[in-house]
């Protein structure tokens, strides 16, 4: 069952047995406001384990782009276009959000986003391909770290 993420009320649910919870619960919330402020869009979730597509979909991207596959727990996705951008993410239980970015008409502006919730550690995951994290502040999320890499394949 979807849910429409709050970021003015930010809210565990979902996300309960996540050691940073918290944290991940306000980086959701981070996206949500994000997509309401910049497109009018209402950020939906949907459990992992109801949205096989869309976890298929960003472990593909993932795996063939950089041979990229997270030993954590999924726990939510959304899937959705907004303009002519296709976006889907997933959080992973250890406070990890990826978010992959696949514009319809410009190969040039493709995308897969980390982004590490405030007290996780950097996955062993991404660690081994070397990623730089830049330090975002968030007052729904505290500190964010993310990276990102260019997708070079079609999808």
């Amino acid at each position: 069952m979807s849910m429409i993420v709050d970021f003015k009320n930010v809210s565990t649910a979902g996300l309960e047995s996540s050691p940073v919870a918290e944290a991940l619960a306000g980086l959701r919330a981070n996206e949500a406001r994000y997509f309401m402020n910049k497109y009018k869009h209402e950020f939906t979730v949907v459990p992992a384990a109801e949205s096989r597509d869309t976890l298929d979909y960003v472990e593909r991207v993932l795996r063939e782009e950089r041979g990229i596959a997270f030993a954590a727990r999924p726990l939510e996705t959304s899937r959705f276009q907004v303009e002519n951008i296709d976006w889907a993410f997933v959080f992973y239980e250890d406070g990890l959000g990826v978010n992959v970015l696949y514009t319809l008409d410009d190969p040039k502006k493709r995308a897969v986003g980390f982004k590490l919730s405030e007290g996780m550690e950097v996955p062993r995951e991404l660690e081994e391909k070397k990623f730089k994290f830049a330090r975002q502040k968030s007052k729904l999320a505290g500190t964010i770290r993310g990276s990102f890499f260019v997708i070079k394949g079609e999808y």
